[in-house]
């Protein structure tokens, strides 16, 4: 097709495997919500059981875990 540069450097790849805009800001949602779900649930813990900073920082630490493997679970779908 004249005119098309369908294969140039502007075109659309969206089966490349790249990470666009959008997948990167899911992919930080993703990390602070597993942070902050862990941090609150902790703190819901601690102040049911009446153990100050041990469940919080558990919850923080386990946060942490499952955000990062979430994390690498959608990078390595998306470029697969």
């Amino acid at each position: 097709m004249a005119g098309s540069d369908a294969d140039g450097p502007g075109a659309d790849q969206s089966g490349d495997g790249a990470l666009r805009g959008r997948d990167l800001i899911g992919l930080g949602g993703l990390l602070v919500g597993a942070i902050v779900a862990g941090t609150l649930l902790g703190i819901l813990v601690d102040s049911a059981a009446d153990t100050s900073p041990v469940f919080t920082v558990l919850g923080v630490f386990l946060g942490m875990a499952f955000g990062a493997l979430g994390f690498a679970l959608r990078v390595r779908a998306a470029v697969r």
